[in-house]
């Protein structure tokens, strides 16, 4: 056995396709449990949305697979644990009234001599009926957590787990082929041979994954919480103003330095300064070297961090094909103007009124300006003094897919400068340093339109005017109804003359 497998997609075996029988459909909560090598974790989804809201999460670092490739058998002391926190869970589901739990067991279970025991025990004492996936519907369900974040990902998704690796394709929103080996750091802890023993194994088996899957891939996206550690880790190094790991971007000479900044640091030391686990620390060593063995072996462009995986990929069965093509982004705007506006629906009136201000922006401007207008509103409760900042942490900080980390910040920027007129002295500026001149001159000049749309009507600005650019853009027109001669007060028209101020045209005002 080489310890690597791979599938196309065209057999599975009938309990691989259990969750393409999940019914598809907007569920009010929906409880996923992940078990596996390392740790157990219970997420709980605020309904099959387009982009997830966590209405709970818990974690438990059980090491289920610690020492099992030696005996073949679960961790006894994690056995115990692991059964503590499924006990505790369907606790939790039956209070939460998310009966039953979807739950999922990965490379430990499937593969340990007592693993059906222990998933005869759960099922008996806790009602909670796990499903032992085998490794290349690990690596899809990884892959669709990934296009739930990532709708337009192509490339290769990588999850390393404790006792398992797994690879798989996605382009046009569909997952391709898909391979699993036995590179999870519980393994590779059993390799003999000392440092060039284990150098070897890792090698041969990535060249054995390399050739199921081919070397074309410009990106890889990174899933599990060992990548996720070490791209903790590659902030620190680099003092990066960020610590939102999901979309965080690593080149591959990136990757190496870090790995080289690891391996000559104290681990306690590092683990003390970024908050990561002893559990988790421990394993960060082995998956450094497999990830500088997969950089060399598949030579991306650029390694992507995914903070979705399975659990994400768990919701992503429930959704229909035209709630997986909506985009992440709005929808997640959307459903935050409806919980936390004052006036629900007004963004999009703004968008429309503001429209021919960046009518010829591409796609992608064009939705960052869509998602700012739905969210202008969504932090009035914050003190006055406050707002500006508070709409920057959100936004920065805030569990949205399909944002990368510039473009958080300029949705952020555009906010704030929606409730300030000035950026400057502000303690978000750090992260500024994200986005080129261009683009924070482009984010104020969102912001400070938002800030004037806002206040120039009740239910929709197009009731009480309308912008054009004129004069090859020289000049900013606005042309009033008379709803709007009524509403254009001295605060009005000092909004509308710093929007021109930082457009840079000149500002005119015409019945």
């Amino acid at each position: 056995m080489n310890g690597v497998a791979t599938t196309s997609g065209k057999k599975a075996d009938p309990l691989v396709k259990t969750f393409a029988k999940l019914p598809k459909r907007a569920l009010s909560r929906v409880g996923v449990v992940d078990v596996g090598s390392n740790s157990i974790r219970l997420v709980v989804f605020d309904g099959a949305a387009r982009s997830p809201a966590y209405f709970y999460n818990e974690k438990v670092m059980a090491g289920l697979g610690a020492e099992m490739a030696t005996t073949g058998r679960l961790n006894p002391a994690g056995v115990e644990r692991g059964f503590d926190a499924l006990r505790r869970f369907a606790a939790l589901a039956r209070g939460m009234d998310i009966e039953p739990l979807t739950c999922v067991a990965t490379a430990a279970v499937r593969e340990a001599e007592d693993g059906p025991a222990f998933q005869e025990r759960v099922e008996r004492e806790t009602g909670i009926r796990m499903l032992v996936i085998d490794g290349e519907e690990e690596a899809r369900l990884s892959a669709q957590g990934v296009l739930l974040g990532w709708p337009e990902a192509k490339g290769l998704v990588c999850d390393i787990g404790g006792n398992s690796m797994e690879l798989a394709e996605v382009e046009g929103g569909k997952v391709g082929r898909r391979a699993t080996s036995q590179l999870g750091p519980f393994r590779l802890q059993q390799v003999k041979g000392g440092k060039d023993g284990l150098q070897k194994h890792i090698r041969k088996m990535m060249s054995e994954l390399a050739e199921k899957l081919g070397t074309d891939h410009q990106r890889i996206y990174l899933v599990g919480g060992s990548w996720r550690a070490i791209a903790r880790l590659d902030m620190e190094r680099r003092g990066y103003p960020m610590t939102v790991l999901h979309e965080y971007r690593m080149t591959p000479k990136a990757v190496e330095e870090t790995v080289d900044w690891i391996g000559a640091n104290d681990l306690n030391d590092l683990r003390g300064r970024v908050g990561i686990s002893s559990s988790r620390m421990e394993l960060v060593p082995l998956a450094s070297r497999v990830l500088s063995e997969l950089v060399e072996t598949f030579q991306p462009a650029e390694l992507a961090i995914s903070s979705y995986g399975i659990r994400e990929g768990l919701l992503y069965e429930h959704m229909s094909e035209s709630l997986r093509r909506r985009d992440p982004l709005i929808e997640a705007a959307r459903f935050t103007e409806r919980q936390m506006a004052r006036m629900p629906g007004f963004g999009r009136k703004l968008y429309h009124f503001l429209l021919p201000l960046f009518g010829d922006v591409g796609p992608e401007r064009e939705r960052l300006i869509r998602a700012a207008c739905l969210l202008h509103d969504t932090t009035w409760r914050a003190h006055p003094d406050y707002r500006a900042e508070a709409c920057f942490d959100n936004v920065t900080r805030a569990n949205m897919a399909a944002l990368s980390h510039p473009e958080r910040v300029f949705l952020g920027l555009a906010l704030l400068h929606r409730y300030k007129n000035s950026r400057a002295k502000s303690p978000m500026e750090p992260l500024f340093a994200l986005l080129d001149p261009d683009e924070i001159r482009d984010a104020e000049i969102l912001g400070k339109a938002m800030r004037f749309g806002a206040m120039f009507a009740i239910d929709d600005p197009s009731d009480a005017g309308q912008l054009k650019l004129k004069d090859k853009k020289s000049k900013l027109e606005l042309t009033l109804t008379r709803t709007g001669r009524s509403l254009m007060g001295e605060v009005a028209h000092s909004r509308f003359r710093s929007l021109c101020s930082a457009m840079g045209v000149e500002p005119l005002v015409s019945d």
